[in-house]
Formats: C-alpha cells, structure tokens, sequence
C-alpha cells in the first residue's frame, strides 16, 4: 500500500456520493496500476444535504452541492473532487477544471409508483423538488399534484414508503450505482427527457495542478465529456436557473452529436421543443438550439430563462 495518497478525492458524504467516489477511484488505480492506498477519499457533508425541508431552488441552487468541496479544493485539504455533474453549476470558477468525466451511465429517469406517466392514478400526488420533472410530469398529466421530495435516495424511498406521495422519480443511474437495478420503470427518452449531463460523474480539480490534471486525464472518457459538455452548453445558453425547467439529451455517434431538447413553463401549461445535430467539435451547435427554442417561445415561457445555472 502506499506511503501517501497520490490524490486525494473529495465526495459528498451521501451513499450515492460515495459509491460515484469509489467508481472514480477504482479507474484512477486500474489507469495508473496504483493500489487502492494511491487515492483518498475524503468525505465532506455539502449544504444541499444539511438542508432537506425545502427545494434548493429556494435556499442557493447547485452551488450547496459544491460550495464545500470548492472550499476545499482552495484550501488544498483534497486535490480533486468528484460530482454529479448535473448538479454542478454551469458557470464555475475560473481556478477549477473539469479534468474527466468518467463514462455516463444510464440517462433515463425512473418512474416509482406506476409502470408509466399514463398508468399514474387520476389526481395523483407525485413526490419531486426538481422543476424539469414537475413541468414535464404537469405537461403530461396536468390532473396531478406535485409536493415537494427531497433528500437522497433511501430518504425518497421511504418518503414514498409512508405514503407521502404516490408517486415519484429517480435517476436510474443513481439507482444502478446503488446496486438497486430494476426498482421502477424506465421512462424512454422518446417521450421523457433527462437532465442536463444526467448519469455523469465529474472530477474538478484545479486549473494549475498540472500533476493531478494529467492523472485524471487518463480517466475521462472522451464520448461522454462531448455528450454533456454540449448539454451544459445548451443550459448557458437559455440562460436557464434553478428554476428553469429544461430536459435535453444528446447521443454522439460518427462524431456527430444529435440533441433533443425541450423548455417548459413551472407550471407545465407551456412547452417548445425541437432537435439539432452538430459535429462534436461544433461549440456553437448548442447555441443555435437554444435560440430556436427561445425564439418560438411565448413571452411567458421566455420570462424563465433570464438567469444563469
């Protein structure tokens, strides 16, 4: 075993966090044939997970799923730190750098509750706190009712459990990672959009750590960093918030992405869609979508993409 870490990897002290911590670490050693000893993982307890009685939306958005991990990484207590990359702002820090994105799982959502968006109850009460998943579920089945769901997975369940709501949704790649495959159903993309860089893992790390950047070089998986890279794009450029309600996936194949996305009101009433394909190396291809949504947009659906992510 080794003397001293090579890296030490910051992570979120949640299950999911740190199962997503441990995939990173089992990929640096098997890349560089270092023993588990080479990588540390050092857990800290982000805001988002202290604070759980109200959407985050309301009380700072994604920045309290990184604003301790960023501290640290200033502080140089870690030299990296590993995300969710859907839950990582869009505009960051100048003095951090995505190093790698490890390969993305499972893009869908998974419904719990009911096999499907149409086999909900009449009136249901479905449990979620992220906006794209209340419009969409709204668009869909506007005689549902949506309460507030927060917390990590196991929280989820058991809310659902209790009977808190009837229904409610999960990543399936959170739920893979866990070990817990085949809970729920499946939504296929063809009617129901992920996140933006939904089933990605990120690692940060410092924009001058020159020797951790080329270590984590070895890990990042070149499809899945131009996948979620032009999805995060397309987020910057709707100017969408915490608040915004937007769904995107892009799939590269031959070096060509193809994109779907769709903007929504808060309330579901409203929705433009529309689909693009672009080279890889396209920075502006995003940006051409973006623009077509937002320009057959109404006044009001506009009015929730002023801000920045």
């Amino acid at each position: 075993m080794a003397d001293t870490p090579r890296i030490r990897l910051g992570t979120r002290r949640s299950p999911l966090a740190m199962a997503q911590a441990e995939e990173a670490r089992s990929r640096l050693c098997a890349a560089h044939r270092w023993d588990d000893g080479a990588v540390q993982l050092v857990p800290v307890e982000a805001s988002g997970d202290k604070i759980q009685d109200r959407p985050l939306a309301e009380i700072g958005g994604k920045a309290l799923w990184t604003r301790e991990l960023d501290l640290w990484l200033a502080e140089g207590k870690i030299d990296a730190a590993v995300h969710s990359l859907k839950d990582v702002e869009t505009i960051r820090p100048a003095e951090l750098t995505i190093a790698a994105v490890l390969p993305r799982a499972d893009k869908r959502d998974v419904l719990l509750g009911a096999a499907s968006i149409h086999a909900l109850p009449q009136a249901a009460v479905v449990g979620t706190s992220a906006p794209r998943r209340a419009a969409q579920l709204l668009h869909a089945r506007p005689d549902c009712r949506v309460v507030p769901f927060r917390g990590n997975v196991a929280t989820r369940l058991a809310k659902l459990a209790a009977g808190e709501a009837q229904a409610t949704f999960l990543a399936a790649a959170g739920l893979q990672r866990l070990g817990q495959h085949g809970a729920g159903h499946a939504l296929g993309t063809d009617e129901w959009l992920p996140a933006p860089a939904q089933a990605a893992i990120a690692v940060e790390c410092r924009a001058d750590d020159a020797p951790t950047r080329e270590w984590l070089a070895a890990i990042d998986h070149a499809p899945s960093r131009a996948e979620v890279m032009a999805e995060r794009a397309l987020l910057a450029a709707l100017g969408g918030s915490c608040h915004s309600p937007i769904a995107v996936l892009c799939d590269l194949a031959d070096d060509e992405l193809a994109m779907r996305a769709a903007i929504y009101t808060p309330d579901g009433a409203e929705m433009v869609s529309g689909e693009a394909r672009f080279l890889a190396s396209d920075l502006e291809g995003p940006g051409r979508l973006a623009a077509d949504l937002l320009g057959r947009a109404s006044r009001a659906l506009a009015a929730h993409f002023t801000g920045r992510a």
